[in-house]
């Protein structure tokens, strides 16, 4: 349905005149007229206050699709750091009644997912710059000490709070209803190795192991960790040496190498390992994390310019490879640069 025939079906539905949505519009009612005839259109300014005066949401005014909805969802959380309560609770609102549609429900189980952990993320941010001022006001006590830890995913020193026995047994479950899918093994040896629980995980990659279609590169990148778990890092440095041997070109190869090294500290082997992986990707568009890891090797040597100079890189790949304008990645990145040049 057009745009003004919308407003004039909603218009009569709440029983109002022209002149009166005029009025609660604040503008003149031969501008109601023309947009009912089609002859005009509303500024997009004037959507949220027609939308709260029918009492619908802006999109009801177009009389989008449940997928196009779904789509404005989407992009409008991956272009904005912030939503307005009302928009929050307008989307909300949306993808809970889609979750009783059989053919929307795994979208819009993980467009909420989506919604509360962007959510979660802005006010994340918010904790923790102020989080930050009490510490900096006070740095000799503890009130806001846990909240800038959770805010910013910090290390906690107790074992009980830092374990990841929650994730490891949802994973486990998860691996145990589906042993044909892989993912799920890998994000199970992930935190079974944050853990050192080196047993479980050898125990679980046997299994991953035999899947079908499974890289053996990624397999003997485990059993270097499952060594490292064991504090045993002669034997990890060799199965990474022999791999290297066997697959000195390959792209996973280098990606996960320089992962280990960056985990020993091993910063300089590191670098020269993600540039070659980056040099050699050859999907397009690539993605960034390689700079990244690279950014932040910088950073954590102190060198904050060449840091600024890798997130101009991240900021060209993202404008060039991947078109992004204004979306949150790239202001984000933006706001990276800025920082650390001022560092600098």
């Amino acid at each position: 349905m057009e745009l003004g025939k919308k407003i004039r079906q909603l218009r009569f539905k709440a029983g109002l005149t022209q002149e009166q949505l005029a009025e609660k519009l604040g503008i003149g009612a031969q501008a109601v007229s023309k947009w009912e005839n089609a002859a005009a259109m509303p500024d997009i300014t004037t959507l949220p206050l027609l939308a709260e005066i029918f009492g619908v949401s802006i999109d009801d005014l177009f009389d989008l699709s449940s997928e196009q909805r779904l789509n404005r969802i989407e992009n409008r959380l991956d272009t904005e750091e912030d939503l307005p309560q009302d928009v929050f609770m307008e989307y909300e609102e949306f993808l809970k009644g889609q979750l009783a549609a059989e053919q929307n429900k795994k979208r819009a189980t993980g467009l909420i997912a989506y919604l509360y952990w962007h959510r979660m993320n802005s006010y994340a941010r918010k904790a923790s710059r102020y989080a930050r001022e009490a510490v900096q006001a006070a740095p000799n006590e503890k009130d806001c000490q846990w909240i800038l830890q959770k805010a910013e995913g910090h290390a906690i020193w107790d074992w009980n709070l830092a374990n990841h026995g929650k994730g490891i047994e949802f994973y486990r479950e998860l691996v145990e209803k589906n042993p044909q899918a892989r993912l799920p093994y890998l994000y199970l040896l992930d935190n079974l190795l944050a853990d050192h629980r080196a047993e479980d995980a050898e125990k679980y990659l046997a299994r991953y192991a035999a899947l079908p279609d499974v890289s053996p590169i990624h397999v003997e990148i485990y059993r270097a960790y499952i060594a490292l778990a064991r504090f045993d890092e002669p034997t990890a440095d060799s199965i990474i040496k022999a791999l290297g041997e066997k697959y000195p070109d390959d792209f996973v190869y280098l990606f996960e190498t320089a992962q280990y090294y960056a985990r020993k500290c091993d910063y300089d082997k590191a670098i020269a390992l993600y540039e070659r992986s980056f040099a050699l990707e050859t999907r397009r568009p690539r993605f960034q994390d390689e700079l990244m890891a690279i950014a932040d090797i910088y950073e954590i040597r102190g060198d904050y310019r060449k840091a600024a100079e890798t997130w101009g890189r991240i900021i060209k790949l993202l404008e060039e490879e991947w078109g992004l304008t204004e979306e949150v990645e790239l202001q984000q990145a933006r706001r990276e640069k800025a920082r650390l040049l001022a560092k600098a």
